[in-house]
């Protein structure tokens, strides 16, 4: 497994932010030509196109437009929803995702129709679900960049018998059909499309070409009648156009960093949060000039690490129920709610709950004398 040495992971991005203007949260990566600016355009309206029932909501839902749950403070960033996810654990390690039970996320409303046909006001988790999760919206804010780091720079993190003996050992988890994972709390979805894709069927029941066919309700068929609308209900282009939007999202902007602040990176690396907290990723190849070859403050390792039994919840293709991916930090200063579900109030609080592979981070921030603690802590809500 290795790590960038320090200077050489913080140095030139904080070089670069002091030397160039970068883009604004919610503006487009810089280097665009016109059409991927105009695409970019096009899907932002369709990223906080508000859908009805009559436009293909639900009848299952968790929000009525993208936006809803990536709004602060710009579209793309971060928002209030919590959602609920449930899988099935069985004894010989065999994750169930309840896909046929209309697993593993269990939508929080329902459209009026859906409600008078069957009476709920949720779906209903099936007896068979072992553990639920609550999931917090993050900001998607440069997810266009992760999408573009190659696998071989993420399984180059990997050491998963934590083979150089320092207490982290990361591992990849896998989609169902055994390609890399890296979008997703639990680091399961391989590509930022398939991610966006899965979103509209999933957080709006609102379906695409790529996922067709309504949902259930818990498995059983949705009552005739209380979605009429033709299937898909988005068709391909606007699902491109959405997902350009997302892709092409410049990620925030590295902090320039003032006072006691400056030794933020220093401590981060101190106490070994930067083993997992990566400070920067490169892209490898892409079609798109903006995206290829860069470097980028991603604070992420994109690979599980179990996070000990306080924290567990769900499992998810190869992830136990302590493990999740680590969180990318870049966008850290929008939230106001911290770690997977949003259970911490602050960023202090966070920490303070690791465990797992993190006792020994969290135990070192611990016993930093104040003045470090705050001086790490300055750091972090600059990000």
């Amino acid at each position: 497994m290795r790590r960038p040495p320090l200077s050489l992971a913080i140095g030139p991005l904080l070089l670069a932010a002091a030397c160039a203007k970068p883009p604004a949260p919610g503006e487009p990566l810089a280097g665009l030509d016109a059409a991927q600016r105009d695409q970019f355009d096009r899907g932002k309206a369709i990223f906080n196109r508000v859908f009805e029932p009559e436009t293909g909501l639900g009848p299952l839902f968790n929000a009525e437009a993208c936006g809803e749950c990536h709004e602060d403070p710009v579209p793309g960033g971060v928002g209030d929803e919590v959602e609920v996810h449930a899988t099935a654990l069985f004894p010989d390690g065999f994750c169930d995702p309840l896909a046929d039970l209309g697993g593993f996320v269990y939508q929080q409303d329902v459209t009026p129709a859906l409600k008078n046909a069957l009476g709920i006001d949720k779906e209903p988790i099936p007896a068979k679900a072992t553990a639920q999760g609550r999931r917090s919206s993050p900001d998607i804010l440069g997810f266009g960049l992760l999408d573009a780091v190659p696998d071989s720079e993420i399984l180059a993190y990997a050491d998963p018998d934590d083979r150089n003996h320092d207490g982290i050992s990361g591992r990849p988890n896998r989609f169902f059909d055994g390609r890399l994972g890296r979008f997703g709390r639990k680091a399961l979805v391989p590509t930022l499309a398939e991610f966006n894709d899965g979103a509209f069927p999933v957080e709006m029941g609102v379906t695409v070409p790529a996922v067709p066919d309504e949902e259930t309700v818990a498995g059983q068929p949705i009552p005739p009648g209380v979605d009429p609308v033709p299937e898909p209900e988005l068709d391909a282009q606007s699902v491109a156009l959405v997902n350009a939007f997302v892709r092409f999202l410049a990620p925030p902007s590295p902090p320039k960093l003032k006072g006691a602040a400056r030794r933020g990176p220093e401590l981060l690396d101190k106490i070994g949060c930067a083993a997992c907290h990566l400070p920067r990723l490169r892209t490898g190849d892409s079609d798109v000039k903006a995206l290829a070859h860069r470097e980028f403050a991603a604070y992420t390792d994109l690979l599980l690490h179990d996070m000990g039994p306080g924290l567990a919840d769900i499992c998810l293709g190869l992830a136990s129920p302590s493990e999740f991916r680590t969180e990318p930090l870049m966008g850290l200063r929008f939230s106001e709610k911290f770690l997977h579900d949003g259970r911490a109030a602050s960023i202090e609080e966070a920490i303070r709950l690791h465990g797992g592979e993190a006792v020994g981070s969290r135990d070192r921030f611990a016993t930093l004398p104040p003045a470090d603690r705050e001086a790490l802590l300055a750091f972090l809500k600059q990000l």
